[in-house]
C-alpha cells in the first residue's frame, strides 16, 4: 500500500530562505505545515569539493499525490541553491485527526 501522505527533507541556507519557501508554500496550499530546525551543519561533496556548510533543514509534511508535478518544481522555483535537497519519506501512521487535517489543507487537484 503506498502512503498517502509524506514527510519533505529540504536543507536551505538560513532561516529567512526557509521562512520564504514555507510561506510560499502555504500560500500555494502545497504544504501542511513547515518545521524549520536551525544549526544543521551539513557535509557534502559540490562540484568535486567537499563543503562543510552551516544549514537550516526543513521538515514539510504534505500529501503524496502533491510532491512530484506540484511541490518539487515550486520548491525549486523558490530555493536559492541549484540543485536542492528535497526527499520524501513516506508517512505509514499517524493520529488520524493529524492526518484529516493535512487532506484538508493542502489543495485539490
Amino acid at each position: 500500500m503506498q502512503s498517502k501522505f509524506v514527510v519533505v527533507l529540504v536543507t536551505v541556507p538560513s532561516k529567512e530562505a526557509g521562512e520564504c519557501i514555507a510561506r510560499g508554500l502555504l500560500e500555494q496550499e502545497l504544504i501542511a505545515c513547515a518545521n524549520l530546525i536551525e544549526s544543521v551543519q551539513s557535509f557534502y561533496t559540490w562540484q568535486g569539493e567537499m563543503h562543510i556548510d552551516k544549514e537550516v533543514l526543513m521538515v514539510l509534511k504534505t500529501r503524496a499525490d502533491l510532491f512530484q508535478d506540484k511541490l518539487v518544481p515550486a520548491i525549486q522555483t523558490l530555493h536559492p541553491y541549484e540543485v536542492p535537497e528535497i526527499i520524501a519519506i513516506p508517512i505509514e501512521m499517524g493520529a488520524q485527526n493529524y492526518l484529516n487535517w493535512m487532506e484538508d489543507v493542502t489543495c485539490r487537484q
